[in-house]
């Protein structure tokens, strides 16, 4: 409870109440300045002090029509979409739908009140006085919510769908492995094509699990498309890569205080259990003769890009860098939020140790490793002036449209044929009218053969 100076006996409506001790919660204190202003400390990664960005409090006790101005003044980066135009996400008991603040309520602004560092101010008017209001850095998705996600497919029963325990993190939480394919459908004469997906080994990057979870319904879905990848490729995915940083309200680390994603070189059984149980398996799935391992995709959201992008590697051969840049071209026909203009390759030293490095470093050359990042904020389309912000919806849309863009994939390299019986419609007319959720989204896509032609002009 945030009581003026010197006041004491019981609380008055008013006198806020904040909590962030729940699930994914940070909030670390909160100073009085006036009845009206609040400077709010972000609480750093466990630790790790080193990184403070992911806020979710709840205030409570307040008194109706009550207006105040939140200032979160000791933000770790000073680049921020919030000089863009982004703004928190609010909810409250009455609202439980999460909702962006009005820009215009928002400031951010380098502050002569605390060292000239910047500083996010957003002003509110409470307007329930029995409602209890959450505020929070973007829309957050839990590790709960992914269990109770996992746990509603599982009861469906599907024959394509496989999940089991990979692992489990330093404080004894689930890793989750889904596997996504028609096993009936496998030849076995052809090999095994397979695609790994990783999500949310940065804890507070919450729309990395939207779009992962777009991608799995997609996948699951009796949507023409979906079936016919189910058919040909064996889709591996981890959901939540650290569960534990997920859940304590980390932006970045782990419960040790660890950015896993600078540790797949050599990662620990003990202090990265969960990244040490996916290299092991991704080491083992390499090594079987039987199995083609031909994409790895990291997700992740980025605090001061627009739009989905990808980052790949950087190769000698001129024909390997061209075919690395094929897939990020599909996928930005199918998603009119994804830019390839922002996809890049590189080999910078300090990500030598993620994901899409180590791995890049590891397969062979007919294996792709990238990045997909996403805005926490929103996405400029081809010929709009205004940004447009991302909802839970369009993260999970984008999701979708990286799922179908692997048979746009595939049919470039034959491993799909166009022999479809003719009851099912061509996935370009189908991804038209459907999304995989029964709904439209209005994006067309270029034919294969058009796509192949774009191909051969990639250059790095």
């Amino acid at each position: 409870m945030v009581s003026p100076p010197g006041y004491s006996g019981s609380p008055r409506k008013g006198h806020l109440v904040f909590d962030a001790c729940f699930e994914s919660g940070n909030l670390g204190r909160v100073d009085y300045i006036s009845e009206f202003e609040f400077d709010l400390f972000i609480r750093p990664d466990t630790c790790n002090p080193r990184f403070r960005v992911w806020f979710n409090f709840t205030v409570e006790n307040v008194r109706e029509t009550q207006r105040v101005i939140f200032n979160v003044v000791n933000f770790s980066k000073t680049k921020s979409l919030y000089r863009d135009g982004m703004s928190p996400v609010v909810k409250s008991t009455s609202r439980p739908k999460w909702q962006r603040l009005p820009p215009k309520n928002v400031y951010y602004y380098r502050c002569p009140d605390h060292r000239r560092n910047y500083v996010m101010s957003f002003a509110f008017c409470f307007d329930r006085e029995d409602d209890v209001y959450q505020f929070a850095y973007c829309y957050p998705y839990t590790y709960s919510r992914l269990q109770h996600y996992l746990a509603s497919l599982e009861r469906r029963n599907l024959p394509y769908l496989q999940r089991e325990q990979l692992g489990l993190s330093v404080q004894q939480r689930r890793l989750d492995l889904l596997t996504i394919t028609n096993t009936d459908h496998l030849s076995p004469e052809r090999g095994k094509k397979l695609v790994f997906l990783t999500a949310r080994v940065h804890p507070g990057e919450s729309p990395a699990s939207f779009i992962c979870q777009g991608v799995i319904d997609f996948l699951v879905s009796q949507h023409p498309v979906a079936q016919i990848l189910r058919d040909h490729v064996i889709f591996k995915i981890v959901p939540m890569l650290n569960p534990d940083g997920v859940y304590l309200g980390n932006y970045r680390c782990s419960l040790m205080g660890f950015d896993l994603n600078r540790h797949w070189q050599d990662p620990s059984p003990w202090a990265h259990p969960t990244l040490h149980a996916v290299k092991q398996l991704i080491v083992q799935m390499n090594q079987d003769p039987r199995v083609s391992l031909e994409f790895y995709i990291d997700v992740h959201a980025h605090s001061t890009m627009l739009n989905g992008f990808m980052y790949g590697n950087v190769f000698e051969d001129e024909e390997r860098v061209q075919r690395q840049a094929v897939f990020p071209r599909l996928l930005c026909q199918n998603a009119p939020d994804f830019s390839f203009s922002n996809t890049s390759f590189n080999r910078d030293v300090v990500k030598a140790g993620t994901g899409r490095r180590f791995l890049g470093g590891l397969l062979d050359d007919t294996s792709y490793c990238y990045t997909l990042e996403v805005s926490f904020y929103s996405y400029m389309t081809a010929g709009s002036t205004a940004p447009v912000p991302y909802t839970e919806e369009t993260y999970m849309k984008l999701g979708r449209n990286v799922a179908r863009t692997f048979l746009d994939y595939y049919k470039l390299n034959n491993l799909i044929k166009d022999n479809r019986p003719t009851h099912i419609k061509s996935p370009e007319v189908v991804s038209q009218t459907d999304d995989g959720n029964g709904k439209g989204n209005g994006v067309g896509r270029d034919t294969a053969d058009r796509e192949r032609e774009k191909s051969q002009s990639v250059r790095h």
